[in-house]
């Protein structure tokens, strides 16, 4: 008897205790990022898959919810002046760094004017601008602490602007705007990105940056909203390549993944469920620069006809198998403010007819049969799909008797020169909306942009109608001068844009509370796992 009433407390001895090791066990989100981050400084950043790790760590002011609407974030409320040129954020008594110590109006006073300052040379700098005297500061005219931001108390912060700025929540929400901790930067200078010195106020505390193979981000229990947060750790791997990392995920290593060759969406339907594959329109842009420093490029003439001359519909039907939308914009559709986008004049023509008008632009430019020799290199970022579209590309300019070479490198060191100056042919990019606004977009060519006006554009009146755009308060009126700047870059063609975008996510069905936004926007605090 008593044998037996031993073996029951062994076998409920060990119950309990495996009971104990499930409840114990790590919840762990693996997370696939599509590339390398440059930086996880976010003064420093230029493109997503930096700000999806940023956003992990790092809480501004406001944060993108599930849904992608702008909710609290540091801050719980906020108070809007009656002209909407003043704002007053009341921070949470509770916010914390993950150090312990307080997060306080201070601390985005000094971010923000680190940000701004110069010295700094942050690439999304022109973001703030529409804080008071950003711009004089950032171009050197005015000293840094005469950036419109103050602490009024430990706990309320005031930001002051130009003029009213509609979409000023969703520019707060950005991750190049997320505060950096005072007292980490100042003690450890550059190297307060590095784990162990890192001080972050978000969700998650940087444990691991191995350089090329994973980024680990653990739970930081100093975080006001700890409690709701399911995930203990979250690692984000750079799967650059698409083919890959949809194996690793088919095989249940990685529970998400940013991105999938668009030649296996029916495959990978039909093998994970449509559940999984997650396709939504977003405000982003597929477009390539030309560098407008150098020769054919300073050529209208030449911009125009190799632009004419791309089989956008076969990019988007073919390639992208749908995924992506035909465009001959510069400004996506659904931006509320904006109504409908201009196109190029050359929008409606069959494809043999834009190859003979192509042809007959690089004629009168002195190139082409009889002509001088046309050589152009395409640069673009290592991605299957970005092959796909710049081998297209290429057959479709040989046509017109260009000689046409195609150079890669992975996405850090693609837009790492690009966002230095680097001298090329034609570049791809992509742009999603940091808020939603034509402006985010037309931004991009005005000349003192420096980091992202790849190819270094200049037009004088282009410029002036932005600079115009900026101080109209009538919405009509500013919409027009937008459109009118649309306009001349469709006529100049100092970009070309081929497609509208579609976020493509891989998610596990382990996976729960994510949803699709058209900012695409996914912060890891929002998600559980089964």
């Amino acid at each position: 008897m008593s044998h037996a009433l031993s073996q029951r407390g062994a076998a409920l001895a060990a119950l309990l205790l495996a009971s104990t090791a499930l409840a114990s066990a790590e919840t762990v989100l693996h997370r696939g990022n599509a590339g390398e981050p440059q930086t996880l400084d976010q003064a420093h950043v230029s493109i997503d898959i930096e700000g999806y790790v940023i956003s992990d760590l790092y809480e501004g002011l406001v944060v993108y919810g599930p849904d992608g609407k702008v909710i609290p974030g540091a801050a719980e409320s906020w108070t809007i002046s009656d002209d909407k040129t003043t704002y007053r954020f009341k921070l949470r008594d509770n916010a914390k760094w993950s150090d312990g110590s307080p997060v306080t109006a201070e601390d985005f006073v000094f971010s923000y004017r680190r940000f701004e300052d110069p010295k700094e040379a942050a690439g999304y700098a022109n973001l703030f601008y529409p804080v008071k005297n950003a711009e004089a500061i950032n171009t050197g005219a005015m000293a840094v602490d005469q950036l419109g931001v103050k602490a009024v108390d430990a706990k309320t912060l005031e930001i002051t602007l130009e003029r009213p700025t509609p979409y000023l929540l969703e520019l707060l929400a950005h991750y190049a705007v997320a505060p950096v901790n005072k007292a980490s930067v100042e003690k450890n200078g550059k190297d307060f990105v590095k784990p162990g010195l890192m001080v972050s106020n978000g969700a998650f505390m940087l444990t691991e940056n191995i350089a090329n193979d994973h980024i680990t981000v653990v739970k930081n229990p100093n975080y006001w909203d700890a409690a709701n947060v399911k995930l203990d750790k979250v690692i984000f791997y750079p799967t650059e390549d698409q083919a890959a990392a949809a194996r690793r995920f088919e095989a249940g290593e990685l529970d998400v993944n940013y991105g999938f060759p668009s030649e296996q969406t029916d495959y990978l339907k039909q093998k994970l469920g449509a559940d999984q594959i997650r396709i939504a329109p977003q405000l982003s842009t597929y477009y390539y620069a030309f560098d407008t420093r150098h020769e054919p490029f300073n050529d209208v003439r030449v911009r125009k006809a190799l632009a004419m001359a791309i089989d956008r519909e076969f990019l988007a039907r073919e390639i992208y198998k749908g995924a992506q939308i035909p465009f001959y914009g510069t400004v996506p559709p659904g931006i509320p403010n904006y109504g409908e986008p201009e196109k190029s004049d050359y929008a409606d023509l069959d494809q043999l007819d834009r190859e003979d008008k192509a042809k007959e632009l690089l004629k009168e430019a002195g190139y082409g049969e009889g002509g001088k020799p046309l050589k152009i290199d395409i640069r673009y970022n290592t991605n299957s799909n970005h092959e796909k579209v710049a081998t297209a590309m290429a057959g479709n300019w040989k046509a017109l008797g260009a000689a046409v070479t195609l150079t890669n490198l992975d996405v850090k060191s693609h837009y790492a020169y690009l966002n230095d100056g680097g001298s090329f042919d034609v570049a791809r990019a992509s742009w999603g909306a940091d808020y939603a606004d034509a402006e985010n977009f037309l931004a991009l060519d005005i000349s003192t942009n420096k980091t992202f006006n790849y190819g270094h554009w200049k037009n004088e009146k282009y410029d002036a109608l932005m600079a115009q755009s900026y101080t109209e308060m009538d919405p009509a009126k500013r919409s027009a001068l937008l459109h009118e700047a649309e306009r001349i870059v469709l006529s100049e063609e100092p970009i070309t844009t081929l497609m509208v975008s579609a976020s493509s996510w891989l998610v596990s069905n382990k996976v729960k509370g994510w949803q699709e936004n058209g900012v695409n926007k996914h912060l890891s605090k929002f998600l559980s796992k089964e």
